[in-house]
């Protein structure tokens, strides 16, 4: 019994893991199509600040799949940077640089 439960967590994690891709993929392409598609410069922020905010949860879903945790690391770094951009794009629409 302790074999069979073994088994069906590992089924269940990598399904859970291909819902979480399948996400990522359409997450990738609504920001995309926002990037492309947004009437203003503000939608245009938006958009990339959406897609580093997919970015990160990719590195994060490849560290889990690869067991290599450094992957994290670099994806909370890559998330600091990404916060501190988008507060200077804001700062720059709102009265300049």
């Amino acid at each position: 019994p302790a074999h069979s439960r073994s088994i069906w967590r590992k089924a269940l994690a990598d399904y859970i893991l291909m819902a979480a891709a399948v996400l990522i993929f359409f997450g990738i392409g609504f920001g995309v199509l926002r990037l492309a598609l947004g009437p203003t410069v503000i939608d245009r922020i938006a958009a990339i600040d959406a897609l580093t905010i997919v970015s990160i949860s990719t590195m994060a879903l490849y560290g889990l799949v690869a067991e290599r945790f450094i992957y994290l690391d670099a994806a909370l770094v890559y998330g600091v940077l990404s916060f501190l951009a988008v507060l200077a794009g804001a700062r720059y629409l709102e009265r300049g640089l």
